[in-house]
């Protein structure tokens, strides 16, 4: 059995406090060091299948508030208090774009998302890279300011150019590899706090 098949202390203490996948941990470390979230907030969860995310939004907002979860695959099956929509289908779609304009602009987003994998690293890293920019777009949008922003990268080189693109776009910006992540995976957060008033969007399609 492989090291990622085998359960871990974060798998583990996943499934006995009811959460989807160990991943939650992650975002409660992000959370507990930048506060990110807040009750009250309009958060957008991208990516946000099976839900350990979009779970942890919502205790944290206490029923105040909103969780907005998006993902071309369906939630998995858990008890959610407080308000929830979830979406599913491509989060870069018209239709979603439509969806999520009856819904926002939001107060926080977050992605833990990443794309399909090909064993192949630098193809892997790219792919990531690809989407992270997406991501990046789409919350520079979507968030309002003030508003904050966490997203999962993959790290590779290329990755430094998002970084000091968030720079331009945050009043904060910072890199953070929680201690749930596996030690041989090469993932990590980038985290902005405070989405400028003017930032920039430029070349990004509406």
């Amino acid at each position: 059995m492989s090291n990622r098949s085998r359960p871990d202390f974060y798998a583990q203490k996943a499934k006995k406090e009811g959460f989807m996948a160990r991943s939650v941990y992650k975002l409660e470390e992000i959370q507990s060091k930048n506060r990110l979230i807040r009750p009250g907030d309009r958060v957008l969860d991208v990516g946000a299948s099976p839900g350990s995310w979009t779970q942890y939004c919502l205790r944290l907002l206490k029923g105040q508030g909103m969780v907005v979860a998006a993902d071309l695959k369906p939630l998995g099956q858990f008890k959610a208090k407080g308000e929830l929509h979830f979406i599913q289908g491509d989060v870069f779609s018209a239709e979603v774009r439509e969806s999520l304009s009856e819904l926002g602009p939001f107060d926080v987003i977050i992605s833990d998302a990443a794309p399909s994998t090909s064993g192949n690293r630098l193809m892997d890293t790219r792919r990531s890279y690809n989407l992270v920019e997406q991501i990046l777009d789409f919350a520079l949008i979507w968030l309002k300011p003030g508003g904050n922003f966490t997203v999962k990268v993959f790290q590779g080189g290329d990755e430094s150019e998002i970084f000091d693109r968030m720079k331009d776009s945050f009043e904060q910006v910072k890199k953070l590899k929680p201690k749930a992540v596996r030690k041989e995976s090469f993932e990590y957060y980038f985290i902005g706090l405070g989405k400028k008033e003017f930032s920039d969007t430029s070349g990004i399609e509406e």
